[in-house]
């Protein structure tokens, strides 16, 4: 890609609709604008123009707004098109645009160009990434808030915290002996390096509820075969997607699907049944993914066949020893429909207890609720400044590493105590893509669509 093209490309949904919305940003817009309607635009300003075709014939009527750079999303000038969403004018637009000079855009060019010309950086190219794929209203707020700068403006903050410690550090460094610079300054500097690891530690502790709210709270179905699980799946998500057979062993694999409950993104996995004596080499496989999906989960939720079973034999020992079960984890009785009379007391058990029926849907509700308690309890909500990517958790890390090794050599060793501060700086400098910016990039914008 060179930064000196002029790209084009579609920005709203492919395919036909009633208006479609087409991007250019690079130094060829305003001749290109000119060719196009005879004219360079005035900046901001929503206009109906004909579009002139090649060798002046009609190409289509359409809405254009021209935003000259650097006052552009990509600091470029850049001219949109609202035209008719038909695939002839699409085709006989890109045709012109090509003969204009300009290039297709690749995916996600338009976002690099506008963090090279300064008008976002790397943590908010990557909510605009979330944004854009967000599918929950925790989602889309945790985006949006970083869109506008949140993880940013705490950055800068710990930047302008790190430059207090360091500037007089860095002065009892170079002029020890002067007198306007006492040699205490050093010892000045430990609250302070206190103070900044203590904000970092908080946002670490937050990073797990970043990641859950964007990349979804962990549901697992887990129990012995034809208890139901599949039939729950179904019932849960409202379409058979589990296939429900009464032969042992049925789900091989581990089945995904994807729920809003209450804003958050819930991933719900349906698996393989837990039992003992199978030599099936496919099921084995099947059971261990199961154990292995389910030691992962937020939450772990176990399904039994209440007509068989009793409080007598479903221990707390017996359901952590066998399941895998952990404190706030809940065990449905299915096939509440079907048996008559309390099975036993759970009053005193660290799982919640629910009865349902996964055929006739009784009981489904509480246990929805259920769910939404636990996110709930673990205060999965974003905050401002919530770190969501395992890059943000190695920068914050790798600054407090920095810290406590500048903590221990402030008052014996001022000069490496120094060059670790400098070390977290540069630690909040990649996190916000000020260094070392290009070797994330690639991962960041694969997964962007083109006319962004």
């Amino acid at each position: 890609m060179s930064d000196t093209d002029t790209i084009y490309a579609r920005a709203s949904a492919p395919g036909k609709a009633g208006v479609s919305v087409y991007r250019l940003s690079g130094a060829g817009v305003k001749s290109i604008a000119k060719a196009l309607i005879g004219e360079v635009p005035e900046p901001r300003l929503a206009r109906l123009n004909s579009l002139t075709g090649e060798g002046g014939a009609a190409l289509d009527k359409a809405l254009v707004i021209f935003f000259a750079g650097p006052k552009s999303f990509t600091g470029e000038d850049t001219l949109e098109l609202h035209c008719h969403g038909s695939r002839a004018v699409e085709g006989e637009l890109y045709n012109r645009l090509s003969g204009l000079g300009a290039r297709p855009a690749e995916p996600g060019e338009f976002t690099l160009r506008a963090l090279k010309n300064g008008k976002m950086d790397l943590p908010e190219v990557e909510a605009l990434a979330d944004l854009i794929d967000s599918e929950t209203i925790r989602q889309k707020n945790l985006a949006l808030s970083q869109l506008k700068g949140s993880l940013s403006d705490k950055v800068l903050a710990w930047r302008a915290l790190l430059l207090k410690i360091l500037t007089p550090l860095a002065a009892d460094i170079d002029f020890p002996d002067e007198g306007d610079v006492p040699a205490a300054i050093a010892s000045n500097a430990l609250p302070a390096i206190g103070e900044l690891s203590d904000e970092l530690r908080s946002a670490l502790a937050s990073a797990k509820s970043g990641k859950i709210i964007r990349e979804g709270f962990q549901v697992v179905l887990l129990g012995p075969p034809n208890a139901g699980k599949s039939s729950l799946m179904n019932l849960l998500v409202g379409s058979d997607m589990a296939i429900v057979s009464d032969q042992p062993g049925t789900t091989r694999d581990v089945i995904e699907a994807t729920l809003d409950i209450a804003g958050m993104a819930v991933c719900l996995f349906d698996t393989a049944g837990l039992r003992e004596g199978s030599d099936d080499a496919i099921e084995l496989e099947g059971m261990r993914r199961t154990k292995e999906r389910a030691a992962d989960a937020g939450l772990r939720i176990l399904v039994l066949d209440g007509m068989i079973v009793s409080r007598e034999t479903l221990t707390d020992e017996s359901l952590i020893r066998e399941y895998g079960l952990r404190s706030g984890d809940v065990v449905v009785l299915n096939k509440v429909d079907l048996w008559e009379g309390p099975i036993g007391d759970f009053s005193q058990s660290a799982f919640s207890w629910i009865s349902i029926s996964a055929k006739s849907g009784v009981g489904l509700g509480g246990l929805v609720s259920q769910i939404e308690r636990v996110f709930q309890d673990h205060s999965f909500i974003p905050s401002s400044g919530l770190l969501n990517r395992e890059r943000h958790v190695q920068a914050v890390s790798s600054a407090l590493e920095a810290l406590g090794r500048a903590k221990e050599n402030v008052l014996v060793y001022p000069e490496l105590a120094a060059e670790d501060l400098r070390l977290a700086d540069r630690a909040f400098s990649r996190l916000v893509g000020v260094i070392d910016v290009e070797e994330v990039l690639g991962e960041i914008f694969s997964s962007f669509c083109i006319g962004k």
